[in-house]
C-alpha cells in the first residue's frame, strides 16, 4: 500500500506498507522532508511497525514522538503528517496527479445557477460521469450567499438586500455568509472524488484543498496561510473562506468552493448583512469591514491577470483542460436553479 500527504505550505511526506493479521508491517517512510539526527528516519520506521491497522493518525502520531531520538528536528512535516500519510495508504487514497483535471469558466450566469451547478456537477463526478472539476465562477448578478444552515433573518437584512439588488441564495454546505459582486469577487469550486481526502480529518481537508491557492498567492507576493477551520488569511487581513460538502452516490464526492475579496464595497456590504457582534469579537476586530483585506490592494493586480495566474498554478501542478457543462448537465441545473434554489422553501428554510 502506498499513501501520500503534501503538508500544506510543508514538504511531501511518502509511506509504503503492508497489513499483515491486522498490523503494519514493512513500514517505509519517505519524502522531500528535512530531519535530524538521521537515525531518526528509522526510529519512525521503527515506531510504526506492528502499530493496529485501525490506529488513527493522533495514535500513530504518539507511537513516532515516542519514539524519536533526544533532539529531534522535523522541518516541513510532522510526526501527525507520517500518521495521515499512513492513513491514506490504508484507505487507498488517490492524489492530484492520478486525474485529467478538467476547468470549467463560462460567462456570468446568476447566483441560483451557481448554486445548482456546483450540486450537479460534484454528484457527476461521485457517479464517475465527469472527472474532477475546478470551476471558476463569474457573476451575473451581485449577492449574498449564505451557508446551509444560518438564519436568513439572522444574515441579512432583506430591506439593504432590496436597496442593493442584492439577490440572496442558500448553498447546500455550511458555514457564513458571503457577499459578493461581479467584480469584486473571485470564487471558484472543487469537484473531487472523495478518495481524494480519504484518510483526512474534515479539517485537514480544508487546508489540503486549497494548498494550491495558497502557493498561487505565494508567487504573486502574498503569503498566505489556512485559519482554521476555514478561512484564507494574510498579515493584512482575511482574504476568502471556504466551505464543503460531501455528496454520496457512486463512490462518493466532496464540492469544496471558495469565495476570495478582490476588491470590497464595505459599506454596501455592512446595509446587506447583519455582522454579529459574537463573530467580530472571535476574529478580534470591531469592524467587519476591517477582517478583510481585498487581493487588489495587495498584489496591484486585475482582476482578470489573478484568476489567470491561479490556473496556470494549478495546471503547472496538475494539468488543467478547458471543459464546458454538458447540455444534460446545464439542463438539470436549471432546473434545479428555478425549482430549489430560487425557491423560498429553500433559501428560508432555516427562517
Amino acid at each position: 500500500m502506498h499513501g501520500e500527504y503534501k503538508v500544506p505550505g510543508g514538504k511531501l511526506v511518502v509511506v509504503d506498507l503492508d497489513v499483515r493479521d491486522g498490523a503494519l508491517r514493512g513500514v517505509r517512510v519517505a519524502g522531500d522532508f528535512f530531519l535530524e539526527p538521521d537515525e531518526a528516519l528509522p526510529a519512525i520506521d521503527r515506531a510504526l511497525e506492528g502499530a493496529p491497522a485501525d490506529a488513527d493518525a493522533e495514535a500513530l502520531a504518539a507511537r513516532i514522538e515516542a519514539a524519536l531520538p533526544p533532539g529531534t528536528v522535523m522541518f516541513g512535516f510532522s510526526a501527525e503528517s507520517v500518521g495521515i500519510a499512513v492513513r491514506r495508504a490504508l484507505a487507498h487514497a488517490t492524489d492530484w496527479t492520478d486525474y485529467d483535471w478538467q476547468l470549467i469558466h463560462e460567462g456570468p450566469q446568476s447566483p441560483a445557477l451557481h448554486m445548482a451547478l456546483d450540486q450537479v456537477l460534484t454528484e457527476e463526478v461521485a457517479a464517475g460521469r465527469r472527472p474532477p472539476t475546478l470551476r471558476v465562477w463569474e457573476w451575473g448578478a451581485p449577492a449574498v450567499i449564505i451557508g446551509s444552515f444560518q438564519s436568513l433573518r439572522n444574515e441579512v437584512d432583506p430591506e439593504g438586500a432590496a436597496r442593493h439588488g442584492v439577490t440572496v441564495v442558500r448553498r447546500i454546505s455550511g458555514g457564513g455568509a458571503m457577499f459578493v459582486e461581479a467584480e469584486n469577487t473571485i470564487t471558484y469550486s472543487l469537484s473531487v472524488p472523495a478518495s481524494l481526502v480519504s484518510g483526512l480529518s474534515f479539517a485537514d481537508s480544508y487546508a489540503y484543498l486549497d494548498d494550491w491557492v495558497l502557493n498561487a498567492l505565494s508567487d504573486m507576493g502574498i503569503k498566505a496561510w489556512y485559519q482554521p477551520l476555514n478561512d484564507i488569511a494574510s498579515e493584512e487581513g482575511k482574504i476568502g473562506g471556504a466551505a464543503q460538502k460531501r455528496l454520496a452516490g457512486g463512490d462518493g464526492a466532496v464540492l469544496h468552493h471558495v469565495t476570495m475579496a478582490y476588491d470590497i464595497d464595505a459599506d454596501k456590504m455592512l446595509d446587506v448583512l447583519r455582522v454579529g457582534k459574537e463573530k467580530l469579537s472571535d476574529k478580534g476586530t470591531r469592524s467587519a469591514s476591517k477582517r478583510v483585506d481585498p487581493l487588489r490592494r495587495q498584489t496591484g493586480l486585475p482582476r482578470g491577470a489573478i484568476i489567470d495566474r491561479m490556473l496556470s498554478s494549478f495546471r503547472t501542478r496538475y494539468g488543467l483542460t478547458e471543459g464546458h457543462a454538458t447540455d444534460e448537465e446545464m439542463a438539470r441545473a436549471e432546473e434545479l436553479a428555478l425549482t430549489k434554489y430560487s425557491s423560498e422553501e429553500w433559501t428560508a428554510r432555516v427562517p
